[in-house]
Order: C-alpha cells, then structure tokens, then sequence
C-alpha cells in the first residue's frame, strides 16, 4: 500500500520582523502571473512527485525573472525617454541575455532533486509580499 506523504511548503524566515528591517529591493508584476505562481508552488509543494513539475517550475522562474528584468530596467528606460534606437538596443541586448540565462535556469532546475525544487518554491515565497 502506496502511501502519500504530502511535503508541507519551506518555512518563512525564523523572523519576519528582522527580515522587513532588511533593505531590499521589489518588483510589480501582473496579476495573472501572481495568481500562476501562487497556484503552480502549491502543486508542487503538495506533490507526491515534485520533479513532475520541474519543468513547469523553471519556466516560471524564467518569466519571473524576463518580468523582474523589464520591471528594473526596460521600464525606467521607457520612461526616460530614452531614444528609439536605444530602447531597440537594450531590448536586443535584453532578449540575448534572457535566452542565455533562461537556458542556464531551465537546465539547472530540471535536474534538480525534490527537496531542492521544494527549496526553491521556499525561496519565492520569500520574496513574494
């Protein structure tokens, strides 16, 4: 008889207080990709299986990341007005160096092992406010 041994999600930080006292640094996404974040960390950290969803985890950690990027730099670019030719520039530059790092994420994540991918759905939590 097969049992099920549900994972319970990483622990916050042992105090929030000190952790808020921290400088730190957010950004704003959609409300679409928070609701997609919230619902795939559950699957995963209520999965018999995490690994099934290694895949579906470094993909999201790549369009966090792809947000993050356009949120910290392409946005305030924009609004310096910035000219067209530059903003073309930094969106080429941007989009090589995402696929660059985008592979490096996707093929780390998916090797990882259970305990790590329940790891990392801690560390997102961590900095989701």
């Amino acid at each position: 008889m097969a049992t099920s041994s549900k994972r319970k999600p990483a622990a916050p930080p042992a105090s929030t207080a000190a952790v808020s006292e921290k400088p730190f640094l957010r950004f704003y996404h959609s409300e679409a990709l928070r609701q997609k974040t919230l619902e795939l960390l559950a699957l995963i950290e209520g999965a018999d299986d995490p690994g099934e969803h290694g895949v579906a985890l470094a993909d999201l950690v790549v369009e966090l990341m792809n947000s993050g990027m356009d949120y910290f730099f392409m946005q305030p670019l924009k609004e310096s007005k910035a000219g067209f030719i530059v903003q073309q520039s930094a969106n080429l530059g941007l989009a090589g160096a995402q696929q660059v790092i985008g592979s490096v994420i996707r093929k780390i994540i998916q090797r990882m092992d259970d305990d790590q991918l329940i790891s990392v759905c801690g560390s997102i939590r961590r900095l989701m406010v």
